[in-house]
């Protein structure tokens, strides 16, 4: 089977369209990929964190992945900071790599005037093309946001390559064609996030009944009433209509064939009912995965898997460069 990779921070506060944008996607993807998902606690703390939050937001995602879906038999799922493979490469990515690249880095740019320009932050990137290239992926599903951060990967490889001898793929981005990009409840023109100031912008995996229904009772919406996709003139109603789509399965055609002659308030109303219906699955799973030490049985043995492809790669690599063995 061909070899898929993706990572995700441990940042808590997952939300639909995570799980729309990439979660569902990785599901879907283990019956024809073998698939191998790292949360990337190490880049967590490129800014500051609290450690025991930053534990328990490990823990919960770990749970919340594998009850959307992820199943450990199909997919290794193992944490960044148990592989010492990703920091060794890293380093040696990090000899090929000026450092003016770095600095045209879209996310370092952004977040360099919040968190202050750290080297964690500045070095993201080839820590992160060595957490791709050891498992040798033939695809990387990602977010337009990311495509920057996978042509610098594969731009490495390809260094690495042309000095050493061919070593690593060059993976190709796997783009969603839909739901990729969720828009804020709160503002549609700017992406869902779980780092938004307010926490009416997403929906919570973990969110309650009540919470969902709320948020989407207050969600933005657009001046008239008609239940109509444009995403340029009515980019709110067309945020939520995706939403729909995305968890019941109807082209956008069919809702607004559905809610014609309806108001916001009947289409908001089930759209709420719809995702406490479709979550309660996910919420009840995880409820029973983190009474125990599954998940931390689960993380321990994906470790194991991962470190076999990660440390086969590495000799390789540390052979090539001339290090002593």
């Amino acid at each position: 089977m061909k070899v898929l990779l993706s990572g995700i921070q441990p940042s808590g506060n997952l939300h639909i369209g995570n799980y729309l944008g990439a979660i569902k996607q990785w599901v879907e993807l283990q019956k024809s990929y073998r698939v191998f998902i790292s949360i990337v606690d190490l880049h967590a703390i490129t800014v500051p964190q609290d450690p025991r939050e930053l534990r328990k937001n490990t823990l919960e995602l770990a749970a919340l992945l594998i009850a959307c879906g992820i199943d450990p038999k199909k997919s290794v799922l193992f944490l960044q900071s148990h592989i010492p493979a990703h920091i060794e490469l890293g380093w040696i990515l990090n000899t090929l790599t000026p450092v003016s690249e770095l600095e045209r880095m879209t996310q370092f740019k952004e977040k360099k005037e919040r968190a202050g320009a750290l080297a964690g932050l500045l070095n993201y990137p080839w820590l992160q093309a060595a957490d791709i290239l050891l498992y040798r992926p033939d695809v990387v599903p990602v977010g337009e946001d990311q495509l920057q951060h996978l042509e610098f990967t594969r731009t490495l490889a390809r260094k690495f390559n042309n000095r050493f001898g061919k070593t690593f793929n060059e993976p190709k981005a796997l783009i969603p064609k839909e739901t990729a990009r969720i828009m804020g409840l709160d503002d549609p023109t700017k992406k869902m996030s779980k780092s938004a100031p307010s926490p009416n912008n997403y929906i919570g995996l973990l969110d309650s009944p009540e919470e969902i229904r709320r948020k989407i009772k207050i969600a933005v919406t657009d001046s008239d009433k008609e239940i109509r996709y444009d995403i340029k003139t009515k980019p709110a109603i067309s945020n939520l209509m995706t939403i729909y789509s995305a968890f019941s399965e109807l082209s956008h055609g069919a809702i607004e064939k559905r809610y014609q002659n309806k108001g916001y308030a009947q289409f908001k109303n089930d759209l709420a009912e719809l995702l406490v219906k479709k979550l309660m699955p996910i919420q009840q799973k995880y409820r029973e995965l983190s009474r125990g030490k599954k998940v931390i049985k689960i993380l321990q043995d994906g470790a194991k898997k991962a470190s076999l492809v990660a440390n086969k790669t590495l000799l390789e690599v540390k052979k090539k460069v001339g290090l002593l063995q």
